[in-house]
């Protein structure tokens, strides 16, 4: 499963996970304590930013997992069913399954913000680039503020087989006019200038970054990579 918060991308093969820190598996564990933004009552909250571990009430054994995959097929209208049976999916890495619930439940609740965008998610961990992109793109109709699926938005023209970095930057810039400190967005934008060989405006993001979060630890290897370009 790509975990976009842990892992350290590399601009040569670029996966940048570690800058975008969505991962649907993670937002399941918001629900647990608050109620998600779109105001359902779902086991999932739908906000990328690096959560903890997933929690709920299964313990991952394969008969909660078959339990939890029954009731969401006797119970074709339950939509917290469709849910869970989604997650269960998604924590043993079988996303297209994830992806056949997180669609049932999209039918249910067709507006259901926190649905889309880990429908999003799914779709990307399962490398379904522009499936992915078209479903970002409606969670934003939704809520065009939030700067981190945006941000999420951007990442899928950075990894698709052919990439387009030019909207990855607009999508970035973007996020960025309404959270101009996000490293997230910062780091991506980075990344996006250094693919697209632009190491002047890599190194403009970059010191942006800088002065947003000092401490990321991902700054010297930004700036090794825009080194490699600007000696070619």
């Amino acid at each position: 499963m790509i975990n976009k918060e842990n892992i350290l991308f590399c601009i040569v093969g670029l996966l940048a996970g570690a800058i975008i820190g969505f991962v649907f598996a993670n937002s399941l564990n918001q629900s647990a304590t608050q109620q998600p933004a779109g105001g359902t009552t779902s086991a999932m909250a739908g906000m990328p930013g690096g959560h903890p571990p997933t929690a709920g009430g299964s313990d991952g054994s394969m008969v909660d997992i078959q339990a939890a995959i029954e009731k969401a097929r006797n119970e074709p209208d339950n939509f917290d069913a469709q849910i869970k049976a989604a997650e269960v999916y998604y924590q043993i890495q079988r996303f297209e399954s994830a992806i056949e619930f997180l669609q049932r439940a999209n039918k249910i609740k067709p507006n259901d913000f926190d649905t889309i965008v880990n429908l999003a998610n799914a779709y990307f961990d399962s490398n379904r680039y522009d499936d992915a992109e078209k479903t970002y793109i409606e969670a934003l109709a939704i809520k065009p503020d939030e700067v981190a699926v945006r941000t999420d938005l951007g990442l899928t023209y950075v990894v698709r087989q052919q990439p387009d970095y030019d909207k990855a930057i607009k999508e970035f810039s973007t996020a960025l006019e309404k959270d101009p400190k996000n490293a997230m967005a910062l780091q991506n934008l980075t990344i996006a200038y250094t693919k697209k060989g632009d190491a002047a405006k890599a190194n403009e993001a970059v010191a942006r970054l800088e002065t947003a979060d000092p401490s990321n630890d991902k700054i010297a290897k930004l700036k090794e990579e825009i080194s490699k370009i600007q000696a070619k």
